[in-house]
């Protein structure tokens, strides 16, 4: 999830509110945090981790 405005954000509100479980990359290895952030202060994230560790979580979260 990239990029500088809201939409975003409200699309994984509405996957969240579906049953969706919702990652969002964290500042630190984010070059920029618009959207993350707009989704964490939405409420629409579950879980907030650095970009090297979403595939591994998606994995184990699948499994």
């Amino acid at each position: 999830m990239t990029g500088m405005g809201d939409d975003g954000a409200k699309g994984m509100m509405e996957l969240k509110e579906n049953g969706a479980h919702t990652i969002a990359q964290d500042e630190k290895s984010c070059v920029v945090f618009g959207m993350p952030n707009e989704a964490i202060k939405l409420g629409a994230v579950d879980t907030v981790l650095p970009l090297e560790r979403i595939a591994g979580h998606i994995i184990t979260h699948c499994s």
